[in-house]
């Protein structure tokens, strides 16, 4: 008997490559259809989300209002697709019983525009403009005025009680 022969194994039958062949091909094939699916959910989701920011309100425009100390006395805000201003109370201040509070813009070139009078008291406020109300605006100013504000001919009481600067926020 000789020793090679006994550790000699028997060479594959040509049936059992062909199964693993067809197996691991069934297995790529799988693999990718999976890739397939993942990248189309992943694709709709990101669809979805892009509509949900397009949707959701952006902030166009803010200013922040400082009073004579240069400290933080009013917050304004426009959200585009909104026709109003949002004016929020950072500080105590509140206008006496015979006075109103009235917003001004402050274009770069000729007289202030009234944006509105302030209802006494309240934290949270909100002013009727459009889109294009700041559009050329660079400041803000809020002045104090007699019971139930000023027209725009007459222009506000000096010196402002707070001013600031507007910023367009790049949406």
């Amino acid at each position: 008997m000789d020793s090679t022969d006994s550790t000699r194994t028997a060479p594959p039958r040509p049936g059992y490559w062909r199964a693993a062949t067809i197996f691991l091909l069934l297995l790529v094939l799988l693999a990718g259809t999976a890739g397939w699916s993942m990248f189309e959910q992943f694709s709709a989701q990101v669809r979805d989300l892009q509509q949900k920011v397009q949707k959701t309100a952006q902030l166009q425009y803010v200013a922040v209002l400082l009073d004579e100390k240069n400290e933080p006395a009013m917050l304004v805000t426009q959200v585009s697709g909104e026709e109003a201003l949002q004016l929020q109370r950072l500080n105590a201040v509140v206008e006496g019983g015979e006075d109103s509070m009235q917003l001004w813009a402050l274009p770069a070139a000729g007289a202030p525009r009234s944006l509105g009078v302030m209802t006494a008291r309240l934290t949270t406020l909100h002013l009727p403009a459009t889109a294009q109300t700041l559009a050329d605006v660079p400041r803000l100013a809020i002045s104090v005025e007699n019971k139930g504000g000023v027209s725009q001919s007459q222009g506000p009481r000096l010196p402002y009680l707070f001013s600031g600067n507007v910023i367009r926020k790049a949406l």
